[in-house]
């Protein structure tokens, strides 16, 4: 970054913060700085240290981009950290900047965009009785291939949504995560660190008998026993090639590179996939590929019925990692557990967010939604 003084650094403070913070944090905050850097250059100014003017102008800028209220958050906060780390004022602490933060609030809300839910039967009321519809987990299992990447899909997303877990939690599973449970059928997850449980002091989720089921075909089929769960599958596929006629010898013209092949002919080749499974965990930004990918193949598969094509490309924008973990939290509603239970099966530090997830089916089934249906 660009600075307009001689910086020191406490490499022993930088080294702490490196050391007690997630590595998605950090990549947060490499971004965040990058771009701050960025239009400071632009506008002829030094990043280090910076005013409270200038990351007042800075975030006016970024809304203006479309940035919403949570993002601008983060990077003030980025800002603050930096500062804090080299031992410069907090420009952020100003009341400009707290100023500029809540007039964009005023104009724009400070909802955040939630994910498509991605719900076991889709949008129903009774999770247990109704008949899957919509965009439903239990399709997008059914048409999953029996090849390695539909074995492994398969997996991946009945684990997530039995678990709940965020994209980095669910491709850091391991095999040895995997523990025994009452039931001989289930298993037992347990849950190392979480994004909130930064501490390490672990948490357990409940693997269901459908989930164990694909878990152990994709093991046997990739012929892995331990280190990751969910890996790579590279494929790659060769087209068929039809066979080649042994050729008289007195065909072959003088201006032919010679070859005795031409001579024995070709057999044909059928069209064939390799797979290749890697040894690393998938990366976080692949579960929400993985998820559109998993709708697109149900719904060309007829798995869908009641989407349509247009249907498809409007569900498809909303559909993200965080999808099955809304869609959990929707179906433990619909099914009548209470906040506390959510919490503890998502392990949640702070009702804000189940509370906001289940929003629109607290409006339908509540006070207000239960009389109106009376009414007809």
């Amino acid at each position: 970054m660009k600075a307009e003084a001689r910086v020191v650094l406490d490499a022993a403070l930088l080294a702490a913060y490196e050391a007690a913070s997630s590595p998605h944090s950090i990549r947060a905050l490499k971004s965040d700085l990058e771009a701050f850097d960025l239009w400071c250059r632009r506008q002829g100014l030094a990043a280090l240290p910076a005013t409270s003017s200038q990351v007042a102008a800075y975030l006016e800028a970024r809304a203006g981009e479309g940035a919403r209220p949570a993002s601008l958050s983060r990077y003030k906060a980025s800002l603050a950290k930096i500062h804090h780390l080299l031992g410069l004022p907090d420009p952020t602490k100003a009341e400009l900047v707290k100023l500029t933060l809540a007039a964009h609030r005023r104009a724009v809300g400070s909802a955040q965009a939630q994910a498509r839910p991605l719900r076991f039967k889709g949008p129903v009321k009774d999770v247990a009785r109704d008949r899957p519809c919509g965009l439903n987990v239990r399709a997008l299992l059914e048409a999953s291939g029996e090849d390695l990447t539909g074995l492994r899909d398969r997996a991946l997303l009945s684990v997530a949504y039995d678990t709940g877990l965020r994209a980095s939690e669910l491709v850091a599973i391991a095999f040895e995560h995997i523990l025994e449970a009452l039931d001989p059928e289930a298993r037992l997850l347990a849950v190392p660190r979480s994004k909130g449980d930064p501490d390490g002091e672990g948490a357990t989720a409940y693997l269901s008998p459908r989930s164990v089921r694909a878990i152990a075909a994709w093991q046997t089929a990739a012929g892995i026993e331990e280190g990751p769960l969910f890996r790579r599958v590279q494929v790659r596929r060769y087209k068929a090639r039809a066979a080649v006629k042994p050729r008289r010898i007195e065909t072959i013209s003088g201006r032919e590179a010679w070859d005795l092949a031409k001579l024995r002919g070709k057999a044909a080749v059928p069209a064939r996939t390799d797979y290749t499974v890697g040894e690393k965990a998938l990366h976080p930004g692949s579960i929400g590929p993985i998820w559109r990918a998993m709708v697109v193949r149900a719904f060309e598969a007829g798995a869908l019925p009641d989407l349509t094509r247009d249907d498809l490309e409007r569900v498809l924008t909303g559909i993200s990692a965080h999808s099955t973990r809304v869609g959990l939290n929707q179906d433990l509603f619909a099914s009548g557990e209470d906040l506390a239970g959510i919490m503890d099966a998502l392990r949640w530090k702070s009702p804000r967010m189940p509370l906001a997830y289940n929003r629109n089916l607290a409006a339908e089934q509540g006070a207000a939604g239960r009389l109106m249906a009376k009414l007809g």
